[in-house]
């Protein structure tokens, strides 16, 4: 009788979802691993420990290898939240870095994020930018805050016209919306910096004049 199968079946499909719940327990443990390693390393990199910020990236990306590689026969647990949200994590903080410290930005392809948790890395970025921008504001004035200001300025340009459905995007209009608070937040600040520094200036030269005059 046909029903005389359902036992190898069944048996064969629980086997099935033994793995695969094994894989994606193993997942959750790498991508918390991994966002771990995100915080610590963008940390790092405010307190300009550049080494141990790169060190930490590269305990970040470690982790995210062997988390991708256990969900790849998994489809469905590749693209879950948990996985995703930890790839836009790494997404960010290699951003960061980079425009931390002025260099190229590096591709999806070369972190090896799909494109939806790269722009939400990439929006999440402006965030980190924004505090690195106010450290150099709260110095007085600098060049440096004024290049991360065009940095998050750029970032918002190619957010804004990725206008496509969030079931693509990976919920990203939100998170372009927070890049443009921030964003203008950032340049006021950076305004007021400058007239306080351009007020200061003039301040200084009126009082070496008049102690010339005396």
């Amino acid at each position: 009788m046909a029903s005389n199968r359902l036992p190898e079946i069944g048996e064969r499909i629980r086997e099935s979802f033994v793995a695969k719940n094994a894989a994606r327990d193993r997942a959750v443990n790498l991508s918390r691993e991994l966002i771990r390693y995100c915080s610590l390393a963008i940390r790092a990199s405010h307190r300009d420990e550049w080494g141990e910020a790169e060190r930490l990236l590269g305990e970040a990306r470690r982790a995210a290898d062997e988390m991708v590689a256990i969900v790849k026969p998994y489809p469905d647990l590749f693209f879950s939240g948990y996985t995703q949200d930890a790839l836009k994590e790494l997404a960010e903080a290699h951003i960061a870095l980079a425009i931390a410290q002025d260099k190229p930005i590096p591709t999806p392809e070369e972190i090896g994020v799909e494109h939806a948790a790269y722009l939400n890395g990439l929006a999440e970025a402006a965030g980190e930018l924004r505090r690195r921008a106010l450290d150099e504001i709260r110095g007085g004035h600098s060049q440096e805050a004024e290049r991360l200001l065009a940095a998050m300025d750029e970032i918002y340009d190619v957010l804004v016209i990725m206008d496509f459905p969030e079931a693509i995007t990976g919920g990203l209009r939100r998170n372009t919306d927070m890049v443009r608070g921030v964003l203008e937040r950032t340049r006021s600040d950076l305004t007021l910096s400058f007239r306080e520094s351009e007020l200061k200036a003039a301040i200084d030269a009126l009082r070496e004049k008049m102690e010339r005059k005396t």
